[in-house]
């Protein structure tokens, strides 16, 4: 899941090599927490968080497929 998710993140931001993604699984669910540039925020979040939304919205669906539960944060 992890791997999805940077390939999703990768796509949107121009510096790729500042990612962070730190994965936190605790047996039935798993947080993520997505590290991004400053000044890649804005693109990974979108207008009034649409972006953001939808990375969590599919990284649920992925979850669920492996029956946890996802919760993807963004960090500054």
């Amino acid at each position: 899941m992890k791997e999805f998710l940077k390939i999703i993140i990768s796509n949107l931001v121009d510096d790729k090599e500042t990612i962070e993604i730190k994965e936190i699984d605790d047996g039935k669910s798993v947080t993520f927490e997505v590290k991004v540039a400053q000044k890649d925020m804005g693109k990974v979040i979108g207008r009034q968080g649409r972006i953001a939304h939808s990375i969590r919205n599919v990284m649920k669906a992925v979850a669920n497929k492996e029956h946890k539960k996802a919760t993807v944060e963004f960090m500054e």
